[in-house]
């Protein structure tokens, strides 16, 4: 029997078998390239997974890319290969060459390499490592660490750094650095007043036009805007302004490219080697063999080292729902049936269970939000009971119906009521976040601006309602770039936004409009705390179809800034407007379609004085007019009720015994009834209809897709 060969001790016999277990969660300070001395020489150390290869060595600049120069070892029996190259310096290039079992060579960039070649370069380049960068957000990562993410405002802004602006064309192809897009990113988003930054395209990818979802560097940073130590200080840069960094990242699937994972040593490895599970049609990338461990680890580890490495305080995980479903994008034939004759991805399911699991264990605040398009249930449930354990979902079916009622012409909304308050039937399933994202302002889909109806001040407005609705509704916000300054074309990676629009006064006007929204948001827990409890959300007229008007209350436990929305989706003024209110007392109009929010326009609110009689079902009522395309948002302290006289031996309605209770009814416990004002919302036979049940929920939901 021949002598394992237990190299140079740098991978030892425990991290072999970690890693065959799928549980070494730092396997990337082994493999890959690091800065090693041995014997007194400083060098570099390499180690690649490639158990179906030959023969393995390190091909670069240094030595003229020759196969034979500088050959690895296999150690012990995982199919790991390593070797120690002195001399070398950060910044230089490299490849592994792997020569495959059918004698093939093959050029293959280092799978957890942490930086690459420029594009359209394909090699990895050799870097200093990560760890040894000098953090200076203690004070964010321990603040962020006492929060539950459900429980605070989560407002963000999707941005993909190439087009938000860009620099001289003839320099870098107009990419601007990392330490420019950190200054200017985080001054703008955080005079808007978004709480966080998601980042499309970070992990190394080749070609522009896949805006980052073909990854063929998962542990890169691109070098599109600088090194791995410059979007170190980007995070830095961001968490000191105050803002959260969210990062984009793509464990679906894979490309296609020579130089990357697929066939990686020659066989199927990183991918399944069925092609009826291990490639999708439809994209013509390869998908992640789930099954097998080290691919696993790969993936985790990965997730991790953005969190660790690099201080990012959530991810997006794109495409969830075709790894969820192997008939996803395939026809009949293209697919084979799991151990039980099902459509699941039985091996996806486990592994999502174990990554998210491993994050939520940590309890450091990090998030994990699925951009899940189906009705698959209990995504953001814990895995011990059998939920997937993301923290939010993308809330497809909620987007997709209000953008289906946003393109309307006003007369039609009145028999399209249901699209907008459908999402209300089925806020309290998951913790969602709401998304108008940048899949829907490409593709001839048209940008926001230009998906509403009317001409050019009507579209104005309608974006204003839109937006405003939006922000009222439950769940946390997410917004595309350009959006909030209503750009009128769509987006295109290759051009920065039109950021001259913000000479026009309609497009300013919108900016202030959005960032009076941001800050009402951010200022009013009533938007966010109870963003999946029916305590948090009231009707006051779900049902008001005929005039395309809504009307609802958000609050958070204390009660004390509690909002009213009233939203009118037509052009037709309503001078004699009354809407129902539960309480007496003063109710302040704080935000407008005009004005925006008050506040920033060192306006002081109107107050108007709420009046007995019956109205919206409700013991009082308010009395203001309703402008076409109005928006009106008041805030009311449900602590502070006057007295009302009441005539000897009358009868206390049910409102009024709520309201006259002692303690709010949102401080009973977890198995007291309803306020008998929320039974009353929600039990209208009207409000039945729009609201539809449970299983209408999941087709529209899968309808998104």
């Amino acid at each position: 029997m021949a002598e394992v060969n237990r190299g140079m001790g740098v991978i030892t016999e425990t991290d072999c078998y970690l890693f065959g277990q799928g549980t070494h969660y730092e396997i990337y300070k082994k493999l890959g390239a690091h800065p090693m001395t041995r014997d007194g020489v400083e060098g570099y150390y390499f180690a690649v997974w490639a158990p179906h290869a030959r023969a393995v060595s390190v091909v670069g600049e240094f030595n003229d890319w020759q196969a034979e120069a500088n050959p690895c070892a296999e150690i012990f029996e995982g199919g790991i290969w390593e070797c120690f190259i002195p001399g070398l310096k950060a910044g230089m290039l490299y490849k592994f060459l792997l020569k495959s079992a059918a004698g093939e060579l093959l050029y293959k960039a280092d799978p957890y390499a942490r930086a690459a070649e420029f594009r359209p370069g394909t090699a990895s380049q050799l870097t200093g490592e990560p760890w040894d960068y000098r953090w200076k957000d203690r004070a964010w990562m321990q603040q962020r660490a006492k929060q539950n993410p459900r429980q605070e405002a989560l407002s963000i802004y999707e941005c993909h750094l190439g087009s938000w602006r860009r620099g001289d064309e003839n320099e870098r192809d107009g990419f601007l650095s990392y330490e420019t897009l950190a200054r200017e990113l985080s001054a703008y988003v955080k005079d808007m007043g978004y709480t966080h930054v998601e980042l499309m395209g970070i992990a190394e990818y080749p070609f522009d036009g896949s805006w980052g979802y073909q990854v063929t560097g998962y542990y890169a940073p691109t070098s599109r805007y600088g090194s791995p130590a410059e979007f170190q200080a980007f995070v830095d840069t961001l968490h000191a302004a105050g803002i959260g960094v969210i990062l984009d990242w793509v464990p679906a699937h894979f490309p296609r490219d020579a130089f990357g994972l697929a066939d990686f040593d020659g066989q199927a490895l990183y991918e399944y080697a069925d092609s009826r599970k291990g490639e999708h049609p439809d994209w013509g990338t390869k998908v992640f063999d789930y099954g097998k461990t080290e691919v696993k680890n790969f993936l985790i580890a990965n997730a991790l080292y953005w969190m660790d490495e690099y201080h990012v305080d959530g991810l997006r995980v794109d495409a969830v729902a075709s790894m969820l479903y192997l008939d996803y994008g395939r026809q009949s034939g293209q697919w084979c049936p799991n151990k039980y004759g099902g459509n699941e991805n039985l091996e996806a399911i486990e592994f999502f269970k174990h990554l998210n699991s491993v994050i939520a264990g940590r309890k450091d605040g990090s998030m994990i939000i699925a951009e899940e398009s189906t009705a698959w249930p209990m995504v953001t449930h814990r895995p011990e009971d059998n939920g997937l354990g993301f923290t939010f979902k993308w809330n497809m079916g909620w987007m997709h119906d209000f953008l289906e009622y946003m393109k309307l012409d006003p007369y039609f909304r009145r028999d399209n009521h249901n699209k907008m308050t459908f999402g209300l039937t089925y806020f309290t399933s998951e913790n969602y976040v709401l998304v108008l994202s940048h899949d829907e302002v490409v593709h001839l889909k048209c940008s926001m601006i230009n998906k509403m109806p009317g001409i050019y001040e009507d579209k104005f407005s309608n974006l204003k309602c839109g937006y405003s609705y939006m922000i009222g509704h439950p769940g946390k916000k997410l917004l595309f770039m350009g959006q909030e300054f209503a750009q009128w074309h769509e987006w295109d990676e290759k051009v920065s936004l039109n950021w001259e629009l913000l000479n026009e006064a309609p497009h300013r006007d919108m900016q202030n409009f959005v960032r009076g929204l941001l800050q009402l948001y951010r200022s009013h827990p009533a938007l966010y705390h109870l963003d999946n409890d029916w305590q948090g959300f009231e009707w006051i007229n779900a049902n008001d179809a005929d005039r395309s008007i809504f009307s609802f209350l958000r609050r958070d436990e204390s009660r004390k800034k509690s909002l009213l929305f009233v939203i009118n989706f037509t052009p037709v003024a309503r001078e004699d407007y009354r809407v129902g209110v539960p309480h007496a007392g003063s109710y302040r109009l704080i935000l407008d379609e005009h004005e925006g929010l008050y506040a920033l326009q060192k306006k002081r609110a109107v107050s108007y004085r709420a009046k007995p009689g019956e109205c919206d079902q409700r013991p009082f009522y308010l009395e203001a007019p309703l402008p076409a395309y109005g928006v009106r948002i008041f805030e009311f302290d449900e602590t502070k009720r006057p007295a009302v006289k009441k005539a000897a031996g009358s009868k206390k309605t049910a409102t009024e015994k709520v309201t006259g209770a002692k303690k709010p009814a949102v401080k009973k416990t977890a198995g007291a009834k309803k306020p008998a004002t929320e039974k009353a919302a929600s039990k209208k036979p009207a409000a039945k209809k729009t609201q539809g049940s449970r299983s209408a929920s999941k087709k529209t939901a899968s309808s998104a897709e």
